[in-house]
């Protein structure tokens, strides 16, 4: 279907070939053409236009176009009349014709004339002065000429050379003085609460879905003024409900040609005020469309919430003088997929059809024990939506479900029909809906007076049941596919979304946010460290942020639920009687109830009653379950009054599965991390001696995300008697096998210069221990040396550079050379002959001491080498140690863009130069 708004105007010029309608009556059988005397001055003030393909369910989605256009356009009265012709005429077309079916809508001051036109031209035309008689109105075509001349003001059809057209003019009846609806008398316990002033916020909303008129009302109800919000998204105030696979955007619903019901707006204080709203489409006279939306509070919707009663007497007459049904317009109004507005005006016409006061619709779960409450008018919707009741057992059993069943006074028997407890209703007409001898549903209508209806209603409304129980039930099975899929999906993105941390608090953090607002009001995360742990409340969230500590705070006052691994979500129904006795205490401490001097209300009572509010609705609890043990639980709450779907809660048991799975590889990485720290930080030495006349600096990186000690190591320690020993290495490859000889290497250099020896009887047994470690031994690079002070200043350095990189010396003049020989490696040979050489550092001198993490550094075909390394150290000259050593490591870092692949260790000692008289 292809559709298009035309700016309201004059009618286009008609291209050439094109037939005026005639001016003249021609008989036709016993009736007689209309003559088209529609006066040329006829304002057309909105236009909307649509072409629809030849096939079969564009029929029903003609009928929806024109319903919506109609009802948009305030032309209620004669949408029915309006709808039954146009199906008949696009049914000829899109049918029996087999082309594309044009239809237009035309408004004027008087009423609508709506033309449809097929691309068939080769048909029939009527002789002007010969009597044609349409057929039977029993057979299979011709009714639709027959409708127009019985229900249409005007009509006729015109002929083109690729056309044929058929139109008619329905005019809007003249509106009688007096009652058009009106409720019986009721005591004022009964009324609708309101505050002292009502307050109606009337807010227009462009094409863009921007914000063009904020009345003073909204700037009370919602604290912004006109100028913070003109120009400003309708999507960033309102709080939308919302259900993974289901439901209507309000971006959608503010496109819709009239839509009614509930959602929030976050006032300038940031708390979200439930709203009920009633949108209307509109276009102004240049055909802008706009949308004006007008707002209560949503106790006070009763002020808007004022549905359309159609009287018993009022139904839809066709051409033999018998009463159209409700239900044969309504029939394929709403969208094949669209279950919510299919229910929704399956109630309405049943209510109407009946002349009741309110009506429900419930559906059966896929077991057909519980009934569940999905649509209802003239009853609190929001306390019973998604409510369910028993079928068969149970003290609140649906007693009528499988059978038609007539309640003249409901305070007979109390509980027949669980969902009208406290409502005022006293009789009741209740029928299943069954498909295939199944039970699918239960349809009722009920009025405030006893005794209203009989069997003959009961027969009315199963018949009507009967007709539209296969439509209903191929929408919910349509409904439960999508839910389905959208819940698989978020499911899959949950998933992801968790396998991407292992961060415990993260993981609780993500937990509650995918769960608020999609699944619930608001969440708990309780966890529990061992067996022997009780469960501890970790995480709270609520969709309004402002509710949060309120709700943890009261939470933490009442015993957490059990941890029983039985999966499913079980009822706890704690918070909420909680929140109950706590705002009833709040406000009778505030009004002065409870002995004390009475005083005025507090603000505190705000909070309180938030609170109670929020967590008042229902509250499942669901096990966190891994490896087979209870490790925390997942708690669901939804506020006052309002009840979980069965589907929801089954998406929920899915998310607590991967989440609990989740949170405990976060708990064991976070275990494991902690211990392999712990490890790692006994490798590294316990801090850098202060050394009386030299600088001493080192840089230490490991390779690795999470490795604080990897196969290079280094170590500056006291030896005794003045003496200081250093040593830098390399054991070979990199990670935890590494770093145990990096253990054994560092400890073994302490243990044995203690002892006295000289540097290469240190080397040798430090070797002959990693030659015993048989299959685990590494081999082993290392610069090992002992640093002696001298009076002049200067320092006396006995070094081994044993298969190492070789030290490095700045000279005050700038000048680098190396500062010992390259003698075997550790761990490779028994027999070593190792010797040690003797350097001077000369006040102001540096040694440099690297691994060969920091040499063997690439970009590509590219290394830094120990050439690089030396130019980089002449550009040092008067630098601190440490300054060398930050140098040395920033040019390394520059030299590749990527992370380093090695080990790299950096030493750096130097000779301060003296200071002059």
């Amino acid at each position: 279907m292809t559709t298009g708004l035309i700016p309201g105007g004059q009618p286009p010029d008609r291209p050439k070939g094109t037939r005026m309608p005639q001016q003249r009556r021609e008989r036709v059988g016993r009736a007689a053409l209309p003559v088209d005397n529609r006066p040329r001055s006829s304002v057309i003030t909105a236009r909307a236009a649509a072409s629809f393909e030849p096939v079969g369910r564009s029929v029903a989605t003609a009928r929806s176009f024109v319903r919506d256009t109609l009802q948009g356009w305030g032309f209620a009265d004669v949408v029915d009349d309006a709808v039954v012709l146009t199906s008949e005429l696009v049914t000829n077309a899109v049918v029996h014709a087999g082309t594309h079916a044009d239809v237009l809508c035309l408004r004027t001051e008087d009423g609508v004339r709506i033309e449809v036109a097929d691309r068939y031209p080769e048909r029939e035309v009527p002789v002007q002065s010969a009597a044609v008689n349409m057929g039977s109105p029993d057979r299979e075509g011709g009714r639709g000429l027959q409708l127009c001349a019985a229900l249409a003001a005007r009509w006729g059809v015109e002929y083109t050379p690729t056309h044929k057209k058929v139109w008619f003019q329905l005019d809007l009846p003249e509106r009688p003085v007096g009652t058009r609806a009106a409720g019986p008398s009721l005591p004022a316990d009964l009324l609708p609460l309101a505050d002292g002033r009502v307050r109606v916020a009337v807010v227009q909303i462009d094409r863009e879905g921007a914000i063009t008129s904020w009345n003073e009302d909204a700037d009370d109800l919602f604290g912004y003024t006109a100028d913070q919000v003109t120009g400003k998204p309708l999507t960033d105030l309102a709080a939308w409900p919302h259900t993974p696979g289901t439901s209507t955007g309000i971006v959608e619903a503010l496109r819709l040609s009239r839509w009614e019901g509930s959602y929030g707006i976050r006032g300038a204080d940031g708390r979200v005020t439930p709203v009920y709203a009633s949108h209307l489409r509109v276009r102004d006279t240049g055909g802008e469309p706009s949308t004006v939306c007008l707002l209560v509070r949503d106790h006070e919707r009763a002020v808007l919430q004022t549905p359309l009663r159609v009287p018993a007497s009022d139904t839809p007459q066709v051409s033999d003088g018998q009463s159209a049904d409700p239900f044969e317009v309504f029939i394929g109004s709403p969208a094949p997929d669209d279950l919510d507005g299919l229910l929704q005006r399956t109630v309405e016409r049943a209510r109407d059809m009946l002349d009741g006061d309110s009506a429900f619709l419930l559906l059966a779960t896929d077991d057909e024990t519980e009934l569940e409450v999905r649509a209802s008018t003239g009853l609190p919707s929001a306390r019973q939506r998604f409510a369910r009741v028993p079928v068969d057992a149970g003290p609140g059993r649906y007693g009528s479900a499988r059978m038609p069943a007539v309640h003249d006074d409901l305070t007979a028997v109390p509980g027949a029909v669980p969902l009208l407890g406290g409502t005022g209703m006293r009789s009741v007409v209740t029928v299943p809906l069954k498909v295939e001898g199944r039970l699918t549903g239960s349809l009722g209508v009920a009025a405030e007076a006893p005794g209203r209806y009989s069997n003959e209603e009961a027969l009315r409304l199963q018949f009507a049941a009967d007709r539209i129980a296969l439509a209903v039930e191929s929408a919910r099975l349509g409904e439960l596919e999508r839910l389905r899929r959208g819940s698989l999906s978020f499911l899959v993105e949950a998933s992801d979304l968790l396998a991407g941390t292992l961060d415990r608090d993260q993981t609780l953090a993500l937990m509650a946010q995918m769960t608020v607002p999609t699944l619930a009001t608001w969440c708990a995360v309780y966890t529990i460290a061992d067996q022997a742990s009780d469960p501890y409340l970790s995480y709270v969230l609520h969709e309004d942020e402002e509710l949060i500590d309120g709700i943890k705070s009261l939470l933490s006052k009442i015993s957490p639920p059990d941890p029983v691994p039985t999966p499913g979500a079980r009822v706890w129904t704690a918070p909420g009687e909680v929140a109950h006795q706590a705002a009833l205490r709040t406000s009778m401490r505030s009004l002065g109830l409870t002995g004390g001097p009475p005083h005025q209300i507090s603000a505190g009572i705000g909070p309180t009653l938030a609170t109670a509010s929020a967590v008042g609705g229902e509250t499942v609890v669901l096990p966190l379950v891994a490896r087979n043990r209870v490790i925390g639980m997942l708690t669901l709450g939804k506020p006052t009054d309002e009840h979980f779907r069965q589907e929801i809660l089954e998406l929920a048991e899915d998310l607590s599965r991967r989440a609990a799975l989740a949170l405990d590889n976060a708990r064991l990485y976070s275990e494991r991390t902690a211990i392999s720290q712990a490890l790692q930080r006994s490798l590294l030495p316990p801090g850098t001696p202060h050394i009386e006349g030299v600088e001493v600096e080192v840089i230490y990186r490991a390779a690795g995300e999470g490795n604080e000690v990897g196969g290079d190591f280094y170590d500056v320690f006291p030896i005794g008697d003045g003496a200081y020993g250093f040593a830098i290495g390399d054991v070979c490859g990199t990670g935890p096998n590494a770093a145990a000889v990096t253990g054994l290497a560092r400890h073994a250099l302490r243990l044995l210069a203690r002892e006295g020896l000289s540097g290469p009887a240190v080397l040798e047994r430090l070797n002959s221990a990693i030659l015993d470690e048989g299959a685990r031994s590494r081999f082993l690079t290392l610069l090992y040396g002992e640093m002696r002070l001298r009076d002049d200043g200067s320092a006396e350095l006995k070094v081994v550079c044993a298969g190492h990189p070789l030290p490095l010396r700045l000279r005050q003049d700038g000048t680098v050379e190396a500062a010992a020989e390259p003698q075997p490696l550790l761990g490779v040979i028994e027999d070593l002959e190792l010797y040690e050489e003797t350097v001077t550092l000369d006040p102001g001198d540096v040694l440099l001491c690297v691994t060969d993490g920091v040499t063997e550094r690439r970009e590509g075909t590219r290394m830094l080498g120990d050439d690089g390394l030396a130019d980089v150290l002449t550009t040092c000259t008067g630098l601190t140690a440490g300054a060398v050593a930050a140098r040395i490591m920033r040019a390394v870092e520059r030299f590749a863009s990527d992370a380093p692949s090695d080990d790299m260790a950096i030493l750096a000692m130097r000779v301060p130069e003296l200071q002059k008289d």
